[in-house]
């Protein structure tokens, strides 16, 4: 077996906004399926549209949250996970108590996200603090 040499690479550290965001989103994922599994069974797709859709549409709003959770180091990404939030307000059109997922996760989101860069900002400033005492 190959013996790996040197140092191990640091982890990168990440920011509140992006740990906050990325709870919000993972939780958030596990109930956006379940509201496409809702859509489906209520057959609340409008005339025209298969039922599984609710499905693939839960399906795939749940994948996707999961991918920008995953890259909310980018800053594109906080701004997709603010559009995956419209996706799921507009949702309740079909059905209404959607409204209250909607409510809930997207006040989370928006604490995480202005919140956590907050905080972000905030550290950086003390550590910036920090070193120009420590004479750096």
């Amino acid at each position: 077996m190959a013996r790996v040499t040197g140092t191990a690479r640091p982890r990168r550290r990440r920011g509140a906004a992006e740990s906050l965001g990325q709870i919000v989103l993972v939780f958030e994922s596990i109930i956006v399926f379940l509201a496409g599994l809702v859509v489906f069974g209520l057959k609340a797709l409008p005339a025209g549209i298969p039922d599984w859709w609710g499905i693939v549409g839960g399906a795939v709003a749940a994948v996707l949250m999961l991918l920008v959770g995953g890259l909310l180091r980018h800053r594109w990404a906080l701004v997709l996970g603010w559009v995956l939030q419209v996706v799921v307000a507009l949702a309740a059109f079909l059905v209404p108590a959607i409204v209250v997922v909607a409510v809930v996760f997207g006040g989370m989101w928006a604490y995480a996200t202005i919140k956590g860069a907050s905080l972000d900002r905030r550290n950086a400033r003390l550590a910036s603090e920090a070193d120009s005492a420590n004479g750096e």
